[in-house]
């Protein structure tokens, strides 16, 4: 459980500290972030449908591939509209660097025991992110189509989390 929330909350202080960096984060640095928030849940999606076997939580990390595949193919697609380079940045890479030692840390893990560490991860990974959405990266983005595409992306992690918050109180 300590990971998991150690991970979740790398993501609030990294948003915070490329927040304290530049002082607001530019549409390619948010660019790249949100992408990069959506790369690590997809993986861990990913990893859910490799090692679960428990048919809720293959049932949601389907819907985490499908949906921040999603939301990710429209980011690409906002962004060579506006012919943006998504910007490498502390952020990004503190959540690659995280999700890779959650992988890391799940990949050990079997059965519901597996089961029970993703989902609560997914909870507070969504809850940081949603957070981080609402304080850092909606109120800073300038583009109108971005900050559209971001509030999109909000509502939409707002469902994941609940979903998840759900499935957590089952595998207690």
């Amino acid at each position: 459980m300590f990971k998991a929330l150690a991970f979740a909350a790398s993501i609030s202080l990294a948003a915070g500290a490329a927040h304290a960096q530049t002082q607001a984060p530019n549409d390619a640095q948010i660019a790249h972030i949100a992408y990069t928030a959506g790369e690590v849940d997809i993986a861990a999606g990913k990893q859910a449908l490799g090692k679960s076997q428990g048919k809720q939580v293959r049932a949601f990390a389907q819907e985490m591939v499908r949906d921040h595949t999603t939301v990710n193919d429209q980011a690409l697609a906002l962004v060579k509209k506006l012919g943006v380079t998504p910007q490498d940045n502390p952020t990004s890479q503190s959540l690659s660097k995280s999700g890779a030692d959650e992988l890391k840390r799940l990949g050990g893990l079997k059965g519901k025991a597996f089961d029970k560490a993703y989902i609560r991860n997914e909870v507070a990974y969504h809850k940081q992110v949603n957070g981080a959405l609402s304080t850092v990266l909606i109120p800073n983005a300038k583009n109108a189509e971005l900050k559209s595409l971001l509030q999109t992306g909000r509502k939409l992690f707002g469902e994941h989390q609940a979903h998840a918050e759900q499935l957590a109180a089952k595998l207690k």
